[in-house]
């Protein structure tokens, strides 16, 4: 399974566009066996999310980690260094932006990773032995590393082909065509539909500018939600624009210790249709007080009302992290409305704890109604079968 490192002599080198599909390549194998692995281990884990099959679980862990290995040594293997190499260089041509140290590390990140998984490849265990196993688990990290990461890498690569504006306006029609937008801006009439940053950092979003029933796509440099942003361009339609505007860049992350190959296994939790069908099946006070308790629960195994509300905070961070006019608006929204579920989740909790202490049950009137019907006796005649309504056809 030790792949060559590089191409062979006599064979071209590949194109920076080639470098990044062999990455892509890999990014979208990792995400087939991502799933793959998350129903494998769907079956091991009870309604809750509880690991009910360790042993199960294990080998569904060991599968992928073999999986990756092979992956890797096809894909990225004969060219990660000179993704790298490539990346660096487009990285030093760059202007100076606020995400360029950034991208510097990830890159020796994954320089980092692709020495580890290369000197394991070059000294491979014995196939199917605990030490094979035990190998490809010390590379899993490394592995998702490049799978998470790489498309940093791949779209610097890119950037070495240099797509800039190419048709930049001239002051005069920068500002006449910034005076219209805003124009419409103040009516309602501009509808911004996509947005991205470009290598230097600035965001550039794209909006139809409507004016007498015609719209014009535009490109709008800065934030459209504060003064200062310009037009920097107008197009016939919005294929003709994503041709001729800088390249986007990869967007950021909320967090930066998050991994979509490496999440924490879930807690376990009770759904609310769980806990309604708990209380349409319970009989006492106390049956239906601690469902109301299980929506409120807090810590590990945390309730939907606390899940809530974490969501709603963590989406609050979110749109602070755009940086935009519009984006600290809805922030402080959610936040206030955080607060809000807050403030009910503890009045969930004081009426769940009132309705535990009225220790009573329901009243026997409210009996069950049985699911089957009684046959009738065997002797007994049926009832007549209702008149059936004429079936002649009508003809108009």
């Amino acid at each position: 399974m030790t792949p060559t490192n590089s191409p062979a002599p006599d064979s071209p080198l590949p194109t920076a566009s080639e470098l990044a599909s062999k990455a892509g390549d890999f990014r979208r194998r990792m995400a087939v066996i991502d799933c793959e692995t998350d129903a494998a281990l769907d079956m091991t884990r009870d309604r809750h999310g509880r690991t009910v099959h360790a042993d199960a679980a294990a080998a569904a862990r060991a599968h992928r980690d073999k999986a990756a290995v092979e992956a890797y040594a096809t894909h990225l293997a004969p060219h990660a260094e000179a993704l790298l190499d490539a990346a660096r260089l487009a990285l030093d041509d760059l202007p100076p932006a606020r995400h360029l140290t950034g991208w510097r590390a990830v890159l020796d990140g994954l320089a980092s990773s692709a020495a580890e998984i290369r000197r394991a490849l070059d000294r491979p265990a014995a196939p199917g032995s605990p030490a094979e196993r035990a190998q490809h688990a010390a590379l899993w990290p490394h592995l998702t590393a490049w799978a998470d990461h790489s498309p940093i890498a791949s779209n610097l690569a890119d950037q070495r082909d240099g797509r800039h504006h190419q048709a930049p306006l001239t002051d005069e029609e920068r500002q006449l065509w910034t005076d219209r937008a805003r124009a419409a801006q103040i009516r309602g009439a501009l509808e911004l539909t996509e947005s991205w940053y470009a290598a230097d950092g600035q965001p550039i979003t794209l909006a139809y500018l409507v004016e007498d029933d015609d719209s014009t796509v535009v490109a709008l440099r800065g934030d459209p939600g504060v003064p200062g942003w310009q037009v920097i361009g107008h197009f016939a339609h919005e294929y003709e624009a994503g041709k001729a505007l800088p390249a986007p860049v990869p967007p950021g992350v909320l967090r930066s210790d998050i991994s979509q190959f490496n999440r924490p296994t879930p807690a376990p939790e009770l759904s609310l249709q769980d806990l309604i069908r708990d209380v349409v099946e319970g009989h006492s006070a106390g049956d239906a007080s601690n469902a109301l308790l299980g929506a409120v629960q807090r810590g590990y195994a945390a309730g939907p009302m606390v899940r809530l509300q974490e969501l709603l905070e963590t989406t609050s961070q979110f749109a602070s992290a755009l940086e935009t006019a519009q984006g600290r608006q809805i922030a402080a929204r959610l936040s206030a409305l955080g607060r809000q579920i807050e403030f009910l989740t503890r009045e969930v909790e004081e009426a769940a704890e009132d309705l535990g202490a009225t220790v009573a049950v329901l009243p026997p009137h409210r009996t069950p109604v049985p699911r089957t019907r009684p046959r009738p006796a065997v002797d007994t005649t049926p009832p007549a079968p209702p008149p059936r309504a004429s079936t002649t056809a009508r003809h108009r």
